[in-house]
């Protein structure tokens, strides 16, 4: 299942390089280009990988939008997996699984006081469509069942666990907090019960 493998180097703000690989795959369940980002650690006696489910976030990971936290966690984890080694799995699910231009109406709605779920909802769409079956695929594909999971979300623990995944230690990211974010945050928290400390 794992396809192509090749060196890339990641620069995450104005000094750091890290070293990784990225892994391309095939044999998954839908046709989204889902990648693993691959982090070697120093620390040969680590057995059990950190790993980080990322869903894609143009306006976050990019353009690092005031409406989210995306592209802040994603540096996070990078710096982080730049010293310990891990695995970053680059999910294919925009907006939580509605898509780009979904995303920038739910905007238009948050514009107008909704807040991330309602929006969505507004929209048709349930809270989070994302499914993380594709995830314990490309874990498979790595001869990797026993992870310790970066996330704040329980919704990734509770299904990667139901894929047969064994999540040691759940790691929470900080809570990137700025100026924009900070109803996002709260309706996570609320709605979402995601573990933040605001």
């Amino acid at each position: 299942m794992a396809e192509v493998r090749a060196r890339v180097e990641l620069k995450v703000g104005a000094k750091s390089n890290i070293d990784a690989e990225i892994l391309s795959f095939r044999g998954l369940k839908t046709d989204k280009e889902h990648v693993a980002i691959i982090f070697k650690s120093a620390d040969k006696t680590q057995p059990v990988p950190l790993v980080r489910m990322h869903s894609e976030c143009l306006t976050g990971d990019v353009f690092h939008s005031s409406r989210c936290d995306c592209g802040e966690q994603l540096e996070e984890t990078i710096e982080k997996m730049g010293h310990e080694g891990g695995i970053i799995l680059y999910l294919r699910q925009e907006g939580r699984g509605i898509g780009l231009y979904n995303k920038i109406d739910a905007y238009q709605l948050q514009s107008q006081g909704l807040d991330t779920y309602q929006a969505n909802n507004k929209l048709g769409f349930a809270d989070d469509l994302r499914d993380f079956y594709e995830a314990s695929q490309m874990l498979s594909a790595l001869s990797v069942d026993k992870i310790r999971l970066i996330t704040n979300n329980p919704k990734k623990v509770k299904e990667l666990k139901s894929y047969g995944i064994n999540i040691e230690e759940v790691v929470n990211t900080a809570a990137h907090i700025k100026h924009g974010n900070e109803n996002y945050l709260k309706a996570k928290v609320s709605h979402g019960h995601h573990s933040l400390k605001l």
